[in-house]
């Protein structure tokens, strides 16, 4: 007699076609695609980019200048609250979804572990944001090569940047990002473990964002600003300039991320092990 089939549920496999069909995800998709034409499409109504009378040239002035100014460009509007969005999503959004829909603690009953439930949603979340955090410039970097042509960078402080050199400094660049938007993706995983309201996820997660980018403004607090979150999220600029790489705030941008990270996770693991699933 043949043993009966064992299922194995929330395996990453099927929780990744779970978070793939679901509506905000295609939303963001949609998002990432649609952005880099619109720029192509806005930028198209202004033939001078620069200012009249003012000689300072702006990361955006350079942006039409080749693929790479305009990738770059992409990365860096995007940096700043899009790509920290979607962390807060994909990372908060899923164990608090299950419970709107009444289906977690049905979940935790199939049989899965908390640990591995949490796990299977928790990668797949990262492994979402990571995608798209990729993809855009990618996506970008092919729109604009085709909008203005292959062209060097060109530095903001002047020179060019070959694509030999720029092209792998882009990708430490890309992963820098990915590194410096986890913490609050993790943020948004505790909160939404903790309230199993995906709105209080992500809402959360912004309300941190927000408070810590006034906080970083206070000259007052000295050095105490470089353990905000997002105090040195914009230190991959400094691999695109001319000369040595100064590692210095990258270096310390990454350990503050992944101290952070690693803190909001374990709390949310804690969390989730220890409170009573009643949805």
């Amino acid at each position: 007699m043949s043993k009966p089939a064992t299922s194995k549920p929330l395996s990453w496999r099927a929780e990744l076609r779970r978070q793939l069909g679901r509506r905000r995800t295609l939303w963001v998709a949609g998002i990432v695609a649609v952005l880099p034409l619109i720029l192509v499409a806005a930028f198209s109504l202004d033939e001078d980019p620069g200012r009249e009378g003012d000689p300072t040239v702006r990361l955006v002035d350079l942006a039409t200048s080749g693929g790479p100014n305009f990738t770059v460009f992409m990365l860096v509007v995007s940096a700043e609250l899009l790509l920290f969005i979607v962390a807060a999503l994909f990372a908060g959004d899923p164990v608090p979804a299950e419970a709107s829909w009444a289906s977690l603690r049905y979940l935790l009953t199939a049989p899965v572990t908390r640990a591995r439930l949490l796990t299977s949603k928790l990668v797949v979340g990262f492994l979402s944001t990571a995608t798209l955090v990729i993809v855009l410039p990618a996506w970008a970097l092919l729109v604009g090569t085709l909008a203005y042509g292959p062209e060097p960078f060109t530095i903001l402080g002047g020179g060019e940047m070959a694509w030999g050199e720029w092209a792998p400094r882009m990708v430490i660049a890309v992963g820098y990002v990915l590194v410096t938007i986890a913490p609050v993706g993790a943020f948004s995983f505790w909160v939404g473990v903790r309230s199993q309201t995906p709105l209080a996820a992500v809402g959360g997660a912004l309300i941190l964002l927000i408070v810590s980018g006034i906080l970083d403004s206070i000259d007052a607090l000295g050095d105490w600003r470089k353990a905000l979150p997002a105090h040195y999220s914009r230190a991959w600029l400094d691999l695109l300039v001319s000369g040595p790489v100064d590692w210095v705030d990258l270096r310390h941008g990454a350990l503050w991320s992944v101290l952070y990270t690693v803190l909001f996770v374990a709390l949310g693991y804690r969390r989730f092990r220890r409170q009573d699933i009643l949805s």
